[in-house]
């Protein structure tokens, strides 16, 4: 069983940064992607960035320039930074994990409790 413990949520004005983390813990074997999705109130969750166990990355055209997804596979851990923040970034933001697990050896998805970012004066 795997855990995604998400930290760095909270209130900022326009304009301002935050930094997203989010921890994988338990069974595991391997990790392929780990992903930021956000849902905004009354809206889809969407896909925000992603990136892969090789570093690639992929990001939603309304962030590109803005945010910027990492990852340490030592830890088990991605990150979001979160730039030239707007009122329109608010969300729930999720982690999502691709995996292998270490005792089925099956590959399996994970998803975070999630972590409010407000923007807003």
């Amino acid at each position: 069983q795997v855990q995604l413990v998400e930290s760095g949520g909270g209130l900022v004005q326009p304009g301002g940064s935050l930094r997203l983390s989010c921890a994988a813990s338990g069974t595991i074997f391997s990790i392929n992607a780990m992903n930021w999705y956000r849902q905004a109130p009354g809206k889809e969750r969407e896909l925000v960035a992603a990136i892969t166990n090789g570093g690639s990355t992929n990001y939603a055209d309304s962030v590109k320039g803005r945010f910027t997804i990492s990852r340490d596979n030592a830890k088990n851990t991605v990150y979001l930074q979160m730039n030239s923040l707007k009122p329109e970034d608010t969300a729930v933001y999720y982690c999502y994990s691709h995996y292998r697990d270490s005792r089925s050896y099956r590959y399996l998805e994970v998803w975070g409790q999630g972590t409010l970012v407000t923007v807003s004066s």
